[in-house]
Formats: C-alpha cells, sequence, structure tokens
C-alpha cells in the first residue's frame, strides 16, 4: 500500500546542498562561514562545501523560505550576514531526514542484514 505524501515531502529529495544547509541550522543561526564550517564537521570532513555551492543554495533557499536572514550578534561583525532555518525548512529538513531513515531501513533489511552467500 502507497503511502500518501506530505506536503513537505512533495520536494524532496532535496538536494544534497540544502539538506547539509538546513542541519548546519539546526542548532541555531549561523553565517556563511560557520555554515561551511558546520557542514564540515558534521559530515565528518567527508563534505567541503565551497562558497559558490553554498552561496548559491543559500539564494534558493531564501527564495524557497527555508531559512531567513536575521540579525547577528550586537558584538558580531555587522557585515557578516545571519541565516537561520523557518518552520517550513525545518520540516522540510524533517521530512528529508525521515526519508533518508525509511531508504536505509530498507536497504539494511533487504541487502545487507545477512551476510551474501559465498561463491565458491
Amino acid at each position: 500500500m502507497a503511502r500518501k505524501k506530505s506536503i513537505n515531502e512533495e520536494a524532496l529529495p532535496l538536494p544534497w546542498a540544502t539538506l547539509h544547509i538546513l542541519l548546519s541550522l539546526t542548532d541555531g543561526p549561523k553565517h556563511g562561514y560557520a555554515i561551511m564550517g558546520r557542514v564540515e564537521e558534521l559530515s565528518d570532513g567527508a563534505v567541503s562545501m565551497g562558497p559558490g555551492t553554498l552561496y548559491g543554495s543559500i539564494k534558493r533557499m531564501l527564495a524557497d523560505r527555508l531559512i531567513e536572514e536575521v540579525s547577528g550578534p550586537a558584538d558580531g561583525d555587522e557585515r557578516r550576514r545571519y541565516y537561520q532555518l523557518t518552520a517550513p525548512g525545518e520540516a522540510a529538513c524533517a521530512a528529508e531526514v525521515a526519508r533518508l531513515n525509511r531508504l536505509l531501513r530498507h536497504a539494511t533489511v533487504r541487502r545487507w542484514a545477512s551476510p551474501a552467500p559465498r561463491r565458491a
């Protein structure tokens, strides 16, 4: 039986850069350089996002209202732009993580749950 898609799942799968940026913002607002660092940290160094990818993604995410620009700390550099998740951004992130968890669960159950038979 097919599962009914939620509104948030209609845009899935999210582009990898979008997902990484959303995940980097789950613990609070950040400026671009901090987002790049957090993405690298969350991926254990496997993902290194350059400025072109980051700011192109941010531009699309702002237009899609997944993130919004906010004021930075009072003692921060006023030239930096800070971004935070919006409610739709948080919902999209949660929906994508749930989709990936389902995929991983099915892959594990069907393929890697037991060792493949050895060929002689």
